[in-house]
C-alpha cells in the first residue's frame, strides 16, 4: 500500500512543533526508516499515521483514501511499540489472539491467523506461556506477530529493539526484515540508530527539529550527504568535520592546517572562495596510514574494533583527525595520513549546505 504524507503539521499546545510541513510518499512494499535524534519528531509523526494522533493541518493518505481524521481501528494499521505493551494476564495465544477478536474475526479463521503467525516467527511451541516466562527477544517476536496476525495495510515500528541487548537487537533485526520481505508489507520504521537504519531500510528519510532535511537511499545518503547534518550524522565512526576556507585548491582550516586538494584530483582546482567559512568533511574509512603522507599528528586516543582500530591523531595545528588501520599503535607516537581527496566533501558553515 503507498503511504502519501502532505504538509503534515501539528504543534502541541506549549507551543511545541511535534511535525512541521512533512511531504514524503512510501511505495507498496518499501520498508522506509525515519532517523533522527531523541525529540526530532520521529514518533510523533508515527503517532499521527496511526490516528494516536490528529494533525492540525495537511493530509495522509493511504492507498488513495485520506485516512487524517479517521479512528486508528478504521485504518488498518499495526503498530509495534518500544515496550512491546503485551498484555501480562494474557498467553502468547491470547496476545495474538485480542486483535481479532476486538475486529469480530470468527473464530476458526482467527485459529488459522494465529497458526500462520506464529509458525512464521517461531512462536508455535509458546502459544501457551504468558509474557513474563518468555525472554526479551520472545516477547518481541509476539509483539511482531500481534501486528502482522491482522495482515495489515500498513506496519509502524516504534524503536521495537532499544530494549534489546546488542547481539539480540543485531539478530532481530535481521529477523524483522526478513518478515517485512515475507509479508510483503509497507513498513515506517523509526529509531535513532544510524546502523539499525542503514542495515533496515529502503529508503531513510532523515528528521531534525520536526522535518524531513533528507531522503535516499542509505548508499546515496552516506555517499553524497546534502548537508552537514547528514554528513555528521550518519556514518560510525563519525566523519571528519574540520572548519576553514579554501584558496586555489588548497585548504586551511581555521586552525592552520594545510591541506592540498589539488593532489590526484584536478576537479578542486578552479575552487578559489577564501573568504567563504565552510567545513570539509571526510570519513576515516577514506584516510590511510602513509609514511609519505602530506598530513602528520600525534596519535591521542586508540580504539581496538577487532581487526581495525580507530585511530585518533592531533595534528601541529591541533586538528583533530580520525581513521582506520590496521596494526599495533601506542599512544604518543607519531603518523602520516593521507587523504583520498577525491573522497572530501565541503559544507556552507553558516547554512550547512553541501558546496562540492
Amino acid at each position: 500500500m503507498k503511504l502519501i504524507l502532505e504538509n503534515l503539521r501539528k504543534v502541541y499546545p506549549n507551543s511545541a512543533i511535534g511535525v512541521d510541513k512533512i511531504n514524503l510518499e512510501i511505495d507498496n512494499g518499501q520498508m522506509a526508516v525515519l532517523l533522527g535524534p531523541s525529540g526530532c519528531g520521529k514518533t510523533t509523526l508515527l503517532r499521527l499515521i496511526s490516528g494516536l494522533e490528529i494533525p492540525d493541518s495537511g493530509d495522509i493518505i493511504l492507498d488513495s483514501e485520506k485516512i487524517t481524521n479517521w479512528e486508528p481501528k478504521s485504518r488498518d494499521v499495526a503498530m509495534v511499540f518500544q515496550n512491546y505493551a503485551l498484555y501480562p494476564h494474557m498467553s502468547v495465544a491470547e496476545n495474538l489472539e485480542f486483535g481479532l477478536k476486538s475486529r469480530k474475526i470468527p473464530k476458526l479463521e482467527r485459529a488459522d491467523s494465529i497458526k500462520w503467525a506464529a509458525d512464521l516467527l517461531g512462536l508455535s511451541d509458546l502459544l501457551s506461556r504468558k509474557p513474563k516466562e518468555l525472554s526479551g527477544g520472545q516477547r518481541q517476536r509476539v509483539a511482531l506477530g500481534r501486528a502482522i496476525v491482522r495482515k495489515p495495510r500498513l506496519y509502524l515500528y516504534d524503536e521495537p529493539l532499544s530494549n534489546l541487548d546488542a547481539e539480540l537487537r543485531m539478530r532481530m533485526r535481521g529477523e524483522i526484515l526478513a518478515l517485512h520481505r515475507r509479508v510483503n508489507g509497507t513498513s515506517i520504521y523509526v529509531t535513532h540508530d544510524q546502523v539499525e537504519a542503514m542495515s533496515l531500510a529502503d529508503i531513510i528519510f532523515i528528521m531534525k527539529d520536526g522535518r524531513i532535511i533528507a531522503r535516499g537511499t542509505p548508499k546515496k545518503l552516506y555517499e553524497n550527504p546534502p548537508n552537514l547534518f547528514v554528513a555528521g550524522f550518519l556514518g560510525f565512526p563519525a566523519m571528519n568535520l574540520i572548519e576553514g576556507s579554501i584558496d586555489n585548491g588548497i585548504f586551511m582550516s581555521a586552525n592552520g592546517l594545510k591541506i592540498d586538494l589539488k593532489k590526484g584530483n584536478t576537479s578542486f582546482n578552479g575552487i578559489n572562495v577564501p573568504a567563504k567559512e565552510m567545513v570539509l568533511g571526510v570519513r576515516p574509512e577514506d584516510i590511510s596510514q602513509d609514511n609519505s603522507g602530506p598530513l602528520a599528528g600525534e596519535i591521542i586516543s586508540i580504539e581496538n574494533l577487532g581487526r581495525n582500530v580507530l585511530l585518533l591523531i592531533k595534528t601541529s595545528s591541533d586538528d583533530r583527525i580520525k581513521f582506520m588501520a590496521q596494526g599495533d599503535f601506542h599512544i604518543g607516537a607519531s603518523i602520516k595520513i593521507l587523504l583520498s581527496t577525491n573522497r572530501v566533501f565541503f559544507f556552507d558553515k553558516a547554512s550547512g549546505t553541501r558546496i562540492a
